[in-house]
């Protein structure tokens, strides 16, 4: 029985297969499942995170893991909307593509 791709894998196992591994097991094994904090908050923080420092290229698939793990397409809107004043105007108008993006796709 063949196990399915994990994001990880599939975006870069081929090149890098320990990151994948560690991507797999520590980050989204471990640190992700740790009880101190449900999903949901971990993708609010993840979110907030990624926004804030401009990490567009990881920003879809943490909206996209943020709607599975609950959180509203209202709430992503007004984690953008806080942050344009934080992180500034040009990091919000970006996410706010990117979720734009998922939103479309995903039809959330």
């Amino acid at each position: 029985m063949s196990e399915t791709p994990s994001a990880a894998r599939k975006a870069f196992g081929d090149i890098a297969p320990a990151l994948a591994e560690y991507s797999d097991k520590v980050l989204f094994g471990d640190v992700w499942e740790r009880p101190e904090l449900s999903p949901r908050d971990r993708s609010l923080v993840t979110v907030s995170s990624l926004i804030s420092l401009y990490r567009t290229n990881e920003l879809g698939f943490h909206i996209r893991k943020a709607l599975e793990n609950g959180v509203t397409r209202e709430e992503i809107i007004e984690v953008i909307t806080h942050l344009a004043f934080y992180s500034g105007w040009p990091t919000a108008s970006t996410a706010l593509t990117i979720a734009r993006g998922v939103f479309d796709e995903t039809k959330s």
